[in-house]
């Protein structure tokens, strides 16, 4: 019988349970596995004993497709290469998750991650000649050789709500509305939730835009009859002159710094500029919980089941994703070498450009 670990790894999002399910079902009921599931990522193999415990039926419950976030905890920091110290300094903690791995009598391990996460584990399943499998999961659809990532079609529906809510009262007001997103470094969340949800103005870091581009759109509305315009902005485009806008969350070794901010710097720049009235909402983590939308519940089983295949067929330090409909594999290193940001000639810029969506690079 073998023995299989899964952990989720790096920042939540919708539909992970859903893979974690389809783990489960695969390895336990189709190979007859037993499935010894994580907790918190590679903390949870630093913890002495290690967090850990085996899974049994109840992961096969209904309940786990609806539910968002993951019941096995994750974590997004804390690389064990370079893991911080209370007295601010580094070290390296790897052989420590190594040797939980080790604790737990594992043949194979399954992670689902993103990008970081994934170029981090790969190199400790490297080090310690761990067999691994990976599934991708980000919200903001960066991955490469695959189309879309667990978790992607549930952030983009929490975008386009905030839009459909925030319509009615723009045009109630005669306001401009600026909606933040996320997006680390990449806008397919704003350009995807943007097209569906009607925006006048999307800004992504893949774009170069001007304060004045925008505002000439903003006019170009006013003069033909609309009271309001609806503008958003991924939350890692940077000001006009180039400069990032972050936040520090925390303190001391463990403080980190993310993007934010970015959206109260465009909603007071078009108000300077223009004279509007704007109002600023900044979405956040709402775009990773909630209730997973069916697409991902759906990319996220096909995606559990063929992971564990993989380790049935001995092919190891591969990922899953999703192309030409249908579910794939590649080498992690050919997945995680680019990050997959918006085309700027791409077929959906193209696309809202034609409906007349601004970039902020013309009026459009």
């Amino acid at each position: 019988m073998k023995r299989i670990g899964l952990l989720t790894s790096g920042g939540d999002c919708a539909g992970l349970n859903a893979a974690l399910r389809a783990v489960y079902a695969r390895a336990h009921h189709g190979y007859g596995w037993t499935v010894v599931g994580i907790r918190n990522g590679t903390a949870g193999l630093m913890e002495r004993p290690v967090q850990a415990e085996e899974l049994d039926d109840r992961a096969l419950s209904s309940d786990l497709l609806r539910l968002g976030g993951t019941i096995l905890g994750t974590t997004n920091k804390g690389n064990p290469f370079k893991f911080p110290m209370e007295d601010g300094s580094f070290v390296d903690r790897s052989n420590e998750v190594i040797e939980g791995y080790r604790k737990l009598n594992l043949d194979a391990l399954i992670m689902i991650g993103g990008d970081g996460s994934m170029a981090i584990i790969r190199k400790l399943a490297k080090q310690g000649n761990i067999p691994l499998v990976a599934i991708p999961k980000t919200i903001d659809n960066d991955i490469g050789a695959t189309e879309t990532s667990i978790g992607f079609e549930t952030a983009v529906q929490a975008a386009t709500s905030a839009l459909d809510h925030l319509q009615p009262t723009a045009a109630s007001h005669s306001r401009v509305m600026v909606l933040e997103l996320m997006g680390r470094d990449a806008g397919h969340i704003a350009l995807w939730a943007g097209i569906a949800g009607g925006a006048d103005v999307i800004l992504i870091p893949e774009i170069p835009y001007k304060l004045s581009a925008v505002c000439e759109k903003l006019e170009q509305l006013k003069k033909r009859g609309r009271n309001f315009a609806l503008v958003v902005v991924a939350e890692s485009v940077k000001t006009e002159t180039g400069e990032a806008v972050t936040a520090v969350h925390g303190g001391g070794a463990g403080a980190t710094r993310t993007y934010g901010g970015i959206g109260q710097y465009i909603g007071e720049e078009i108000a300077r500029l223009t004279g509007a009235e704007t109002r600023v909402t900044v979405l956040g983590h709402v775009q990773r919980g909630g209730t997973p939308e069916p697409g991902d519940r759906v990319i996220a089983s096909a995606f559990g089941v063929h992971a564990v295949d993989l380790i049935a067929e001995k092919r190891y330090d591969r990922m899953v994703g999703w192309n030409n409909r249908r579910v794939v594999d590649v080498p992690i290193e050919d997945a995680i070498r680019a990050a997959q940001t918006v085309d700027p000639q791409g077929e959906l810029v193209t696309a809202a450009r034609g409906l007349g969506i601004s970039f902020g690079d013309s009026i459009a």
